[in-house]
């Protein structure tokens, strides 16, 4: 059932109130416009429980910058002007830590393959899963947890912090800080082990022809 949309004067003074800090009006305002900014998180990340997430982020910020509103101007197209630029602004943040992954941390390499790889194939994927397993035992325990239980068992923010009894927010935040750190272990590791198989004085690969 759609919710009836008020008149500008009544949206005016439940806007002013919300500024006075009245949370029926802002409770109101929510329930008023949910559904479209629902709609416009869900077209950027296309699941259901991260368009909730992202729905909750959007209206934590709206409220804050609320106070930025020109009050001459239409409230829903300013709401929906701000609720695409944040969706936009969190798809290129979530675009940016997945490139991270993919081109630091293979997080796949660290699960049995499903087809049976070749001599070299075993021993290079063997290598790759000692290289990220290390990488993750370097992290602090509170990020490891957060980032295995995201990108390997693959479970939903609201899992997580169901399981360990957080925030989303918090959740969220550890999972970006250990991504961050992960893939700054996989380079650290990659560089020691680079220079302890090339210690040569000026730096050129005495092994490269054999790679």
């Amino acid at each position: 059932m759609p919710v009836e949309q008020p008149s500008p004067d009544t949206l005016e003074t439940l806007i002013q109130q919300c500024l006075e800090g009245d949370q029926v009006a802002w409770d109101a305002i929510v329930r008023m416009h949910r559904r479209k900014v629902f709609n416009i998180a869900y077209k950027f990340v296309g699941k259901h429980d991260e368009a909730e997430d992202l729905t909750q982020d959007v209206f934590l910020k709206i409220f804050k910058s609320l106070g930025t509103f020109d009050r001459r101007a239409n409230f829903q197209t300013w709401l929906i002007s701000v609720s695409r630029n944040l969706c936009i602004d969190h798809y290129r943040s979530v675009r940016k830590e997945r490139e991270t992954i993919d081109r630091d941390v293979d997080a796949g390499e660290l699960t049995p393959a499903s087809r049976e790889p070749g001599p070299m194939a075993t021993l290079e994927q063997r290598d790759r899963v000692g290289l990220l397993r290390e990488a993750l035992a370097a992290l602090p325990d509170t990020l490891r947890t957060a980032v295995v239980l995201r990108d390997l068992q693959e479970l939903s923010y609201q899992e997580i912090a169901d399981r360990l009894q957080l925030a989303e927010g918090t959740v969220k935040s550890r999972i970006n800080r250990g991504r961050t750190e992960l893939a700054r272990q996989v380079r650290k590791l990659r560089a020691d082990d680079y220079r302890a198989n090339d210690p040569s004085p000026d730096g050129s690969s005495r092994t490269g022809a054999f790679r």
